[in-house]
């Protein structure tokens, strides 16, 4: 890590449950190329400011997670269409004071949906309705997945994401045949929910990829209960260095490798 300067660019991330795994991610690619970058995660009660900090101080780059996806829109700019188009937000990158928002948590799910080879014919099931939800549903359909389920205790919201791609919503269980299971809530992360499952046992037992976006810890009691009963997984491990890498390129201008990736997300979680 360089000396702090007063040329130092700075980004930061906006979560209301901060973790170190971006904070070592980026810092660790900004060490191994060299960059005069530091990157500092913080929470926050007052969005509105945290945001009009970012451009008042000249912060680079500022990635955006749950609960504050959705509120950051009105506070932006420019809204690349990657964020318009499922009305969520997880980076934003300020250039001069002009603050551009864009969303590379649809990129790196379709990335991994292709990568895993997930079959379009299977039945899905999506639990939750937020920011990261939205972004999850639209990549299931971008890849062409004709039948999802959206479950959410929250109806109003459950039924307009589900509306708008054209799936199901639910409040209950998924049928008891879903194919793929996919977690999109705080549900098996690190507080007050680190002990929840988020899908019923049984679905577990009957489903063929289960799928958590819960990155802290990459080991939810889904995704162990999943291994546990032989199933293939997807953890939100993948999903955080994938999207982190865009966000970094995006902040630096540097194009990084898939072995930069992994040395950095392995990085991020030895500590």
């Amino acid at each position: 890590m360089p000396i702090l300067n007063k040329d130092m660019t700075v980004c930061i991330s906006l979560a209301g449950r901060p973790s170190n795994i971006g904070t070592r991610f980026h810092n660790h690619l900004y060490d191994e190329l060299g960059l005069n970058y530091i990157y500092k995660a913080f929470s926050t009660d007052d969005i509105e400011g945290a945001v009009r900090g970012v451009r008042a101080l000249g912060i680079r780059g500022c990635s955006v997670s749950m609960p504050f996806k959705e509120a950051v829109i009105p506070l932006v700019d420019v809204l690349e269409e990657s964020a318009s188009a499922i009305e969520s937000v997880n980076t934003i990158v300020n250039d001069g004071g002009t603050l551009t928002a864009s969303n590379t948590d649809y990129e790196a799910v379709a990335t991994l949906v292709a990568e895993h080879g997930l079959d379009p014919g299977a039945t899905v099931a999506v639990r939750g309705s937020g920011g990261m939800a939205k972004a999850v549903v639209a990549a299931f359909r971008g890849a062409g997945f004709d039948d999802v389920t959206v479950i959410a205790r929250n109806a109003v919201a459950g039924t307009a994401l589900a509306e708008k791609y054209g799936y199901a919503y639910t409040a209950d269980e998924p049928p008891s045949e879903t194919s793929v299971l996919v977690n999109v809530t705080p549900l098996g992360m690190h507080g007050a929910d680190e002990d929840a499952l988020s899908f019923a046992r049984d679905r577990i037992e009957a489903a063929d990829v289960v799928f958590d976006v819960v990155a802290f810890p990459a080991d939810t009691p889904l995704i162990r209960t999943a291994r546990d009963e032989g199933k293939r997984v997807i953890s939100g491990a993948e999903v955080i260095a994938l999207q982190a890498a865009r966000q970094f390129e995006r902040y630096t201008g540097v194009t990084i490798t898939r072995e930069q990736v992994a040395r950095a997300s392995e990085f991020s979680r030895a500590g």
